[in-house]
């Protein structure tokens, strides 16, 4: 206690190491024809942070915090111009507040700094691999700041009821760009996202959860290029709902999720299709330490896309110059997963 307050502090240390061995092939029949591009990549980050909560009122509650982050990237090409190693550290603070509870409801606010890390053949890569030309500087960062706040409601008001809502922004300094084709990365224009997300799990009775989300969204360049603003396969809607029965040995429980059409170009006219997917799941539990699962995934085959991209592709028979059109990954077709889950 501090002041007569309760005071609360916490500090951690996270570190992660990643050993990866990857390639891009050209290919027919999946009989490989052609290198790309070949890497060895090891990525290792050491983090350390801290947060500090304080109870600065008897509705009022305080935390603040910070965090350092070193990456270390190193990547061994079959192209030696695309080898090599860097590294990069970032501070991000953060802050937050809470209000409440008032009739079993809180009002938050939080704010702060952070960042995504880059694909780390895009930071050392000097050549295209698919030409190979020169990138003339197109190496991407590898730490790009980003910043964020959201203001948000928490209420309990309703018996077995617990809803969210808040509303949010998230500014970023790059988009990251994938190009598929020449198995590199290209650092994109700096971005901004707002939107608001509702979340609701209601518990009527022992035996029955029901669960709801939805949240709504938009992503825009925030720069004026002829191009167009908008951020492709930034998704603006998804909605997860799920009803989950519970007895005295087992559950059954069957969810949806569903993702909107999405831009795929920055200009918005050319669009994805809407993906929805239903997942039934049944569980029983044999003994005390073991327990039996069906996993029913995609129930009703959907034949929807799971990513989509617009880009420009020839086939036999098409202008040499190709032709502009979407190309898409399905979904998981039908399935059945059995699990059998044995603790000791």
């Amino acid at each position: 206690r501090l002041g007569g307050r309760e005071v609360e502090a916490s500090v951690g240390v996270q570190v992660r190491s990643d050993f990866i061995t990857n390639g891009l092939f050209r290919d027919a029949r999946r009989m490989r024809l052609q290198t790309v591009r070949r890497d060895r990549i090891d990525e290792t980050s050491f983090g350390l942070w801290v947060e500090g909560k304080a109870q600065l009122h008897d509705k009022l509650r305080a935390t603040a915090g910070a965090r350092v982050d070193h990456y270390l990237f190193d990547v061994h090409s079959d192209n030696p111009a695309n080898s090599g190693n860097d590294r990069a550290t970032l501070f991000s603070p953060r802050a937050g507040i809470a209000f409440g509870p008032f009739a079993s409801t809180e009002l938050y606010l939080n704010g702060g700094f952070g960042f995504h890390s880059n694909d780390a053949r895009g930071v050392t890569s000097r050549d295209d691999p698919a030409t190979p030309a020169p990138l003339d500087g197109m190496r991407v960062t590898p730490l790009v700041r980003a910043r964020g706040a959201e203001l948000g409601l928490r209420t309990t008001a309703l018996a077995g009821l617990q809803s969210t809502v808040s509303l949010w922004y998230l500014d970023s300094d790059s988009e990251l760009i994938f190009v598929g084709d020449a198995g590199n990365t290209q650092a994109s224009r700096a971005s901004e996202r707002w939107g608001i997300e509702f979340a609701n799990h209601y518990q009527p009775c022992r035996w029955l959860l029901l669960d709801a989300d939805a949240a709504v969204s938009r992503a825009l360049f925030q720069d004026q290029d002829p191009a167009g603003r908008h951020v492709p396969n930034a998704v603006g809607l998804t909605a997860n709902a799920g009803i989950t029965l519970l007895g005295a040995h087992g559950f059954a429980s069957l969810r949806m999720r569903h993702f909107g059409r999405r831009s795929l170009i920055e200009d918005d006219s050319v669009r994805s299709s809407a993906t929805t997917l239903f997942n039934l799941r049944l569980g029983c539990a044999l003994s005390g330490a073991t327990n039996l699962s069906l996993d029913v995934l995609n129930l009703f085959d959907a034949k929807d896309q799971d990513i989509a991209y617009s880009y420009t592709s020839r086939l036999a028979g098409e202008p040499a110059s190709g032709v502009d059109d979407v190309h898409f990954h399905p979904v998981e077709p039908f399935m059945l997963r059995l699990t059998f889950e044995a603790r000791f």
